[in-house]
């Protein structure tokens, strides 16, 4: 029976491949999403995919993978470096939360350096663009293999 991870995205990221393709590359969220699912299944994991624009869509998200995942995937944008929305549901839901980002938020600017997210994380893994979902859910697998 394959483990149900939350691939969940923030704002903005509906727009990837046409927003600021020399940082964020030419794929389409539509693309990581399809590239998810199918490293999910590679990997046993039942990837359900979800982006909004709206902050509490994502926390009422996270409270539902808290009931129905092993873990979460989150690309949360901007909201990473001014949700305490986000790490407050990241803390509330006894799973493992992986924060992810296309670019190396450390190689860019200064407000991107700080997370609100990432304390309340198992991990970080940014700058490897499509890749680093990709990271993150075999890390999530790791983990949820431990906890069983």
């Amino acid at each position: 029976m394959p483990s149900t991870i939350f691939v969940l995205n923030g704002p903005n990221l509906n727009a990837l491949g046409k927003r600021e393709p020399g940082i964020y590359g030419g794929q389409t969220l539509a693309d990581i999403e399809a590239m998810c699912i199918e490293h999910g299944k590679t990997l046993g994991l039942d990837v359900v995919c979800r982006q909004s624009n709206h902050e509490g869509d994502l926390v009422d998200w996270f409270h539902e993978a808290g009931n129905a995942a092993q873990g979460i995937v989150v690309n949360a944008g901007a909201y990473t470096h001014t949700s305490i929305a986000l790490h407050d549901a990241a803390k509330a839901i006894g799973i493992p939360v992986i924060e992810v980002h296309l670019s190396n938020v450390h190689a860019r600017e200064e407000f991107r350096h700080k997370s609100m997210l990432a304390p309340a994380a198992k991990g970080v893994i940014c700058g490897f663009g499509a890749n680093s979902y990709i990271l993150a859910l075999n890390a999530l697998k790791t983990l949820t293999q431990q906890t069983k």
